[in-house]
């Protein structure tokens, strides 16, 4: 019976390993920009820190229609988020002359795009799941990654034989022993929130990586699919006849009595400007965590109701719950950081494991070629993202404001400083690239909150900063202990001198 179990315990070490170490750079990326989506609206507003006004949901909403009524025209449709106290701007989505769509947050007063062009705190959450991929690859890879981090928490707890007494077990400057205590501690201390964001996350993308039953039921009408799915939505075609939309303040406000008092959350305006327009308004997700129990749709000429809905299936609802529990919309300010601290510890727990893979083979003998291009990569994966990272806030704030194709300038200076992270790290010697990127990263943290600026007045901004600045100072130590490894003289008789990785 002892062999059976030993005998299972290293078949869960070996697939900890693999799958861990497969697709541990992808969910390195993963984690560290769903972390970062946590607080999604904050990072929006430090990157537009023109825009400080605040107004009401519907307020808002109603002043920027009244602005894209003025000043966009043929469009297909405009797709409104409503500020909800963690982003202060109105998000839209919208087209001219059945052109492209361009995003664009709206000030709330004004009702007129913020003069600072930016995909704010959007670009980590894209990058979270789409992993600046096209569609469906970049969602497909997601989910791969998510269910390899979901059999790789199972089979690390199976084949643990210490897991709850090694939590409290760390030991320094141990080399491999150090490298497997805090991996083992990061990642069992909130173990239940890891199951939890692997689990949710690949449900989050059901229809694509399980759609056998959309597919059995629907075939290939998609279309059908979400009609079904959300029946308080209407669509019809353009007319071709023009019409002015109707005041859209009493849309909205007979919206909120149909749930129930909730503030609105999103407005989907199809064909403005027609008189086959519709209104389809969705509550805001703030007060349950079930994500969008329902919506309300109306005439756009006339403002009058067509179709309202409110969800009610068990089924549904719990679908739901679970697709809210990983968007964590719900959550007040103490759950959030609760989040931030859960995902930053799942991040640090992929980084230490993808490092200890090296470490412990390095202890044994000579590392192999392969084994020395993966040294090689986790610096660079591992100190370039996040380098990447704060090269685009700091872009942010360097490019001029008129600049063409702004937001996407930022994630051009983004993706480039990734990828020279990347090729620094396969480049040098990692006992040269860690502390090179180590301390690119601790400055550019110090720089990104100096023009943030630091004295700045708005609460979420000057959260931020600091939030910038502890991590630059908890960085600043390691890339210096580093450096001085770097400086000292070789060991004698033989011995291994132990590096970054």
């Amino acid at each position: 019976m002892t062999m059976v179990r030993e005998g299972t315990r290293q078949a869960m070490a070996w697939l900890h390993g693999w799958t861990g170490l497969l697709l541990g750079h992808i969910l390195f990326i993963m984690c560290l920009t769903g972390t970062l989506a946590v607080f999604k609206g904050e990072i929006s507003r430090w990157m537009r820190p023109e825009a400080s006004a605040a107004a009401s949901p519907a307020g808002a909403i109603a002043t920027a229609t009244d602005w894209l009524s003025r000043n966009s025209h043929g469009s297909t449709g405009w797709y409104l988020t409503a500020p909800n106290g963690h982003n202060n701007a109105v998000e839209a989505t919208y087209n001219e002359d059945g052109g492209p769509f361009r995003k664009r947050a709206l000030d709330p007063l004004s009702g007129a795009p913020v003069a600072r062009e930016t995909l704010g705190g959007e670009f980590f959450y894209r990058l979270h799941f789409e992993l600046e991929m096209p569609y469906p690859w970049g969602r497909l890879l997601a989910s791969a990654a998510a269910l390899a981090m979901l059999v790789a928490l199972i089979t690390g707890v199976i084949a643990h034989k210490r897991i709850f007494k090694d939590i409290f077990t760390f030991r320094p400057a141990k080399g491999q022993r150090s490298w497997l205590d805090g991996h083992n501690a990061l990642g069992v201390l909130a173990l239940p929130f890891h199951i939890m964001i692997s689990f949710t996350g690949l449900m989050t993308l059901a229809s694509l990586n399980m759609p056998w039953g959309m597919v059995s039921a629907y075939g290939e009408d998609v279309a059908a699919f979400y009609a079904d799915l959300t029946p308080g939505a209407v669509s019809r075609a353009a007319t071709g006849d023009k019409a002015p939309l109707a005041p859209i303040a009493p849309m909205l406000t007979l919206a909120q009595r149909h749930f129930g008092g909730t503030p609105i959350g999103q407005v989907y305006i199809f064909n403005p400007g027609d008189s086959g327009a519709v209104v389809t308004v969705y509550p805001s997700e703030r007060d349950a965590i079930g994500y969008l129990p329902g919506e309300i749709s109306f005439d756009g000429t006339t403002g009058k109701p067509l179709k309202g809905w409110m969800e009610r299936c068990p089924a549904m609802r719990t679908y739901q719950t679970i697709y809210g529990l990983h968007m964590a919309h719900f959550a007040p300010a103490v759950t959030r950081w609760l989040y931030f601290l859960g995902g930053a510890m799942l991040t640090m727990t992929i980084a230490t494991g993808m490092t200890l893979w090296i470490v412990k083979r390095r202890d044994r003998a000579p590392l192999s070629a392969g084994n020395r291009v993966l040294e090689r990569l986790n610096a660079g994966v591992i100190g370039g993202v996040p380098l990447g990272s704060v090269a685009f806030l700091i872009a942010n704030r360097l490019l001029p404001l008129a600049m063409a194709d702004r937001a996407q300038a930022e994630v051009s200076v983004a993706v480039w400083t990734a990828a020279a992270g990347l090729a620094v790290g396969l480049t040098l010697r990692p006992a040269l690239s860690w502390p090179l990127l180590l301390g690119a990263l601790s400055m550019g943290c110090a720089a990104a909150a100096l023009l943030g600026p630091l004295w700045a007045s708005d609460g979420a901004i000057m959260g931020i900063n600091l939030s910038l600045l502890l991590f630059a100072a908890g960085l600043a130590p390691t890339a210096m202990r580093l450096i001085r490894r770097l400086r000292a003289p070789a060991p004698q008789h033989g011995g291994r001198r132990a590096t970054a990785s």
